[in-house]
């Protein structure tokens, strides 16, 4: 019988060059789009709050397709938000978005001052992500679409390692292990659903998006 893969924390922060560096290169184009996808599905509109904003590639993205939106995002990373400054110095929608420091499990935003509230794969980042999760629904506006989106860790070490050959088989073997130590690192479905329970999310949809992705998420009405 194949034993189940338990989780194994990575590190919270992605804060030195090198990590920055490489992720920032990896090839996220395919699961960004799949993203601003959803948040198009969810209805995401006005001022919008990207928690975990990394490199700052999908609040670029989403102005391209919403030309009333406004961004911030926010990590805990400088490294990261100074790719993304780079980034956003770069496009023609630097006007429209803003990036700051700032830490998810305690943000410093009013109640409800965002529209619309999403982030992409930093849950599992954190070893307890219901601060995280109670912060963004706590700053999200009632009626306001939210998403959650994290990497879902595979049920046996041969299907992870049957993730990481199927969709980083071009990267580099750092980029490897960052994808794998993410994989090992994120939770299940039950699991998720048991932290949004906890985290006042109990209203929210828990979603299987793929072979290596869930979501959280609210549609705004």
């Amino acid at each position: 019988m194949t034993e189940e893969l338990q989780r194994v924390l990575e590190p919270e922060v992605m804060d030195t060059v090198e990590d920055a560096t490489e992720y920032a290169s990896m090839d996220h184009a395919e699961a960004n789009a799949a993203l601003v996808g959803r948040l198009l599905e969810l209805g995401v509109h006005g001022r919008v709050l990207d928690i975990g904003t990394g490199p700052g590639d999908i609040p670029l993205l989403l102005c391209d397709r919403l030309p009333e939106v406004h961004v911030t995002g926010i990590d805990l990373a400088q490294t990261m938000l100074d790719v993304a400054e780079r980034n956003r110095a770069g496009s023609a929608h630097a006007a429209r978005v803003e990036f700051r420091i700032a830490d998810a499990k305690g943000l410093e935003f009013e109640d409800a001052s965002y529209d619309s509230v999403f982030s992409n794969t930093i849950l599992h980042h954190i070893p307890d992500p219901v601060p995280f999760l109670s912060e963004a629904l706590r700053v999200l506006k009632p009626g306001g679409c939210l998403l959650v989106r994290d990497l879902m860790r595979p049920s046996s070490q041969e299907e992870l390692e049957r993730l990481v050959a199927l969709y980083a088989a071009n990267d580099t073997p750092y980029q490897r292990r960052l994808f794998r130590d993410s994989l090992h690192a994120a939770f299940r479905p039950e699991e998720i659903r048991e932290l949004a329970q906890r985290a006042g999310l109990a209203a929210a949809d828990v979603v299987v998006d793929s072979d290596r992705h869930l979501s959280i998420q609210i549609a705004a009405g």
